[in-house]
C-alpha cells in the first residue's frame, strides 16, 4: 500500500512539472496549426496556469519529502 501512495505522489508531481513546462512554453507541438492553437490557449491562461503548477509542484514535493522522512524514522 505504501508503494501505491508513492506512485500517486510521483505521478501528480510529474503532472505539476509538465504543467509548468507547458505554461512557460517549453513544450511545443509538432504540427504548426495545432501549435498556434496551443500557443493562443497558453497565453490566455499563462499567469494562472503557472501559479497553479508551481503550487502543485511545491505541495506534492513537500508531501513526498514528508512521506519519505516518516518512513525513514
Amino acid at each position: 500500500m505504501e508503494a501505491l501512495t508513492y506512485v500517486y505522489e510521483i505521478v501528480f508531481l510529474g503532472i505539476g512539472i509538465y504543467m509548468f513546462l507547458y505554461s512557460t512554453g517549453r513544450i511545443k507541438a509538432k504540427d504548426p496549426a495545432r501549435a498556434a492553437e496551443i500557443e493562443k490557449f497558453r497565453k490566455s491562461l499563462n499567469p494562472w496556469l503557472t501559479i497553479l503548477s508551481v503550487v502543485m509542484i511545491v505541495l506534492f514535493a513537500l508531501n513526498l519529502i514528508l512521506h519519505i522522512s516518516q518512513n525513514l524514522n
